[in-house]
Order: C-alpha cells, then sequence, then structure tokens
C-alpha cells in the first residue's frame, strides 16, 4: 500500500534524487491528519518534540530572534487559525499509530530509493500546522523529503542543493557541526529560487539540503512531511565534516560533489577520524 498513484510515483523515479518534483496523493482524508487528531497527538508528545513560535517572519531570520507566540502548547493548535502561529510536530513515528502511517506512507518508494542513494535510513514524521499566511524562514534540512499538503494551501520556494552561489560551503559545514537549520538571506538569492504550489491532494519532493523557504495561503495549513536518510546523504554530511576538519588546518578545500562516489574519500577519512577519536577519548 502507498499514498502515490503510479504516475506520481513514475515523475518521482525520474526526478530522485536531485531535482524537486510535484506529486498527487491521497491522505488528505486520513483520520490521523485532522486538526482533532494533531490535538491530541501533540497533547502526548514530549515538549522538546513541539516545535512552535509567531509566524509573522522574514524570509531570512536570526533563530535567536524568532519570537515565541506567548501560548502553550495547546492553546497554540487550539486557536491556530486566528492566532498567528507555525507548529511543528516532530518525530511522530514515535506514536505507534503515527508510525504505521509514515511507513504505509513511503511503501513503493524504496524500489526507486535503493539503486540510487541506498537503502532508505532513520525513517521520520514531521506534522507542520500553520496560521493563515505564516513564512518558514529560508532553511534547509538533512533529509530526503517528501512534504504532502493536507489541508489549506502554500508555496514552496525550492533553490538548488549544493550551489554554492546560494549557500557557501562554511554554511554547510557549520549545521553539520551542529548549527541551526536557518540560513542568511539576501534578496539577490531569489532568481535562483522555483516556486512550487501546494493544496490539499499535492505533494513535493526537496532534494537534501535544498535551500527553501515557505509562504502559506489564506487559510490555516496541515502538512504531512515524510522523510528518510540514505548512505548518499550521509557521505555528503561527513565530506562536509571532513571539510571543516581541513579549513580549522588552514586549508581551503573544494565543495564536496552532490553525487554518492565524489563523497567516497572525504567521507571515509572523516569516519575514520571520527573513530580514531572516541579510540584516543577512551
Amino acid at each position: 500500500m502507498t499514498a502515490f498513484a503510479p504516475s506520481a510515483l513514475g515523475e518521482f523515479r525520474a526526478a530522485y534524487p536531485e531535482q524537486p518534483v510535484l506529486l498527487a496523493h491521497d491522505l488528505c482524508d486520513h483520520p490521523l491528519l485532522t486538526l482533532d487528531s494533531l490535538a491530541a497527538l501533540a497533547g502526548r508528545m514530549r515538549p522538546v518534540d513541539v516545535e512552535y513560535n509567531r509566524a509573522d517572519l522574514p524570509i531570512g531570520i536570526d533563530p535567536a530572534e524568532t519570537p515565541a507566540n506567548g501560548l502553550s502548547i495547546a492553546e497554540t493548535i487550539r486557536s491556530i487559525e486566528d492566532n498567528g502561529s507555525w507548529m511543528v510536530l516532530k518525530f511522530i513515528e514515535q506514536d505507534a499509530a503515527y508510525r504505521a502511517l509514515l511507513h504505509e506512507t513511503l511503501a513503493g518508494l524504496a524500489e526507486i530509493v535503493r539503486p540510487a542513494t541506498g537503502e532508505m535510513l532513520k525513517l521520520e514524521g514531521f506534522v507542520f500546522i500553520s496560521s493563515p499566511d505564516a513564512v518558514t524562514p529560508f532553511h534547509f534540512d538533512p533529509e530526503h523529503n517528501i512534504l504532502a499538503q493536507i489541508r489549506g494551501s502554500k508555496v514552496m520556494t525550492i533553490f538548488p542543493a549544493g550551489d554554492p552561489r546560494v549557500v557557501e560551503g562554511t554554511a554547510h559545514e557549520a549545521f553539520h557541526a551542529g548549527g541551526h537549520r536557518n540560513l542568511p538571506w539576501d534578496n539577490k538569492l531569489a532568481a535562483f529560487g522555483e516556486g512550487f504550489p501546494l493544496e490539499p491532494g499535492r505533494a513535493v519532493y526537496v532534494p537534501v539540503k535544498a535551500p527553501h523557504w515557505v509562504k502559506n495561503g489564506p487559510e490555516t495549513s496541515i502538512s504531512f512531511s515524510i522523510t528518510w536518510r540514505s548512505e548518499w546523504s550521509y557521505r555528503e554530511e561527513y565530506a562536509h565534516g571532513f571539510n571543516r576538519m581541513l579549513r580549522r588546518a588552514g586549508a581551503d578545500p573544494a565543495m564536496p560533489g552532490r553525487f554518492p562516489h565524489q563523497n567516497r574519500a572525504k567521507s571515509l577519512a572523516y569516519r575514520a577520524a571520527l573513530k580514531a577519536g572516541r579510540l584516543i577519548g577512551r
């Protein structure tokens, strides 16, 4: 069973892993994705796994300056239609029912993913609940991601992954060393982005580390994000980690490539360095 029709799977196959693409899905009427069900889920989640704040934000913002909305989790979700907030329920696979939903939604993708980037690893789910006109600032994520729109509408503007004109290599390195996902914004970057309009029944595939920002439409929005890692995504991460080591040693390393074999040497070197560090620590 899968949430994606054969035609959508064909479009995904043609785009994966490097090109964003719109896909049709059939999750809109799923009982676990109603606002009432999500409010119940939020109530039994660990507070650390619920992130929320005011939603009237600029495209680029220092995460330390992101304003709180002054409400509790329960108050935020109950009044989401008019409180001007943005909320994400993280790692919903910790709940058995939502774990089953995540795995069912990903079913059918493995045979497409495996030949290109290896086994699907670290399957995780996120639900975004946002007030009308909410903005999710410019950022990137380390996972392969399909964002399915359940309620309301939004436009996700996606930028090329791995393009140093959009995000410098040092920003990747800082992120993988524990930095925040938000990225610095300059209006000159707008020319590199492509807008993907989402409405109920539509989803978009977002490649690993493809920078993006989101603007909600005039109604409350619910979006379901299904994500996975791959050996390829880990190689990209470790290659940036190795570059950070080289830079701290005074070198000026080239930006890692966007294909698995291009990052193999740096990835292996970084893993070896990490292992050596752990052994020395012991």
